[in-house]
């Protein structure tokens, strides 16, 4: 019997896989910035946010550029040992280029691109699996800072609320979380509805270097 042509399967997105030109342009791409810019810094991210990297990168556009990831390839463009490297001293960063790291190359000097980034950091809600920061209770009583609709979905979340008189109440005190323990899917919902925040997102550089001055470990 022949195959309908109903049971082929169709696929509905084409995945572009990474070339070798891909990895090659992103090395050229490092070393031409390691070319045209005064300083390089490696940072990681605390509790990292994309809207918040990417607004990052938009604000200072005009004077930096930044790679993120890929460490494996950055590496290859830095030089992994002194006997490859691209410029001075830079098998030394990529030494230290692992896990959530990554390059900002920038005209700004390293007192400018400490100053900027001392007061760049954001207070945002925790996630799951981020430790709390705080002991946070709840007190017995009303909370009606919620419309009653939203009782049932709070009650899921395991806070001991009732409806009285119309007013979302807890009939008892509730402890929401420990200071030093992970966060679970329930605390960190009942945390953003009572909109504590315990998060930080924030860029944190390891290290610095330039034609210069060379490569040099930052205290964090």
């Amino acid at each position: 019997m022949a195959r309908s042509r109903r049971d082929k399967n169709v696929s509905l997105t084409k995945v572009k896989k990474k070339t070798k030109d891909t990895k090659n342009n992103l090395v050229n791409e490092v070393r031409a910035s390691v070319d045209q810019y005064k300083n390089l810094f490696i940072f990681t991210i605390a509790n990292m946010r994309s809207t918040r990297f990417i607004a990052i990168r938009q604000k200072y556009k005009e004077n930096s550029r930044f790679f993120f990831g890929k460490n494996n390839v950055i590496s290859i463009a830095l030089g992994k040992q002194k006997s490859d490297e691209y410029a001075n001293q830079l098998h030394k960063a990529s030494a230290i280029l692992k896990g959530q790291c990554g390059l900002m190359f920038t005209n700004m000097s390293k007192k400018e691109v400490e100053a900027e980034f001392s007061e760049a950091s954001e207070e945002d809600y925790a996630r799951v699996g981020d430790v709390a920061t705080e002991t946070v209770v709840l007190p017995e009583g009303p909370i009606s800072q919620f419309a009653f609709s939203m009782e049932p979905q709070l009650r899921k979340l395991g806070l001991p609320t009732k409806l009285d008189k119309g007013v979302i109440t807890l009939y008892q005190q509730f402890e929401v979380c420990k200071e030093g323990e992970p966060l679970t899917v329930e605390q960190a919902k009942i945390l953003k509805h009572f909109e504590v925040k315990m998060s930080q997102f924030r860029l944190i550089f390891k290290a610095h270097w330039n034609k210069k001055d060379g490569f040099k470990e930052l205290d964090a």
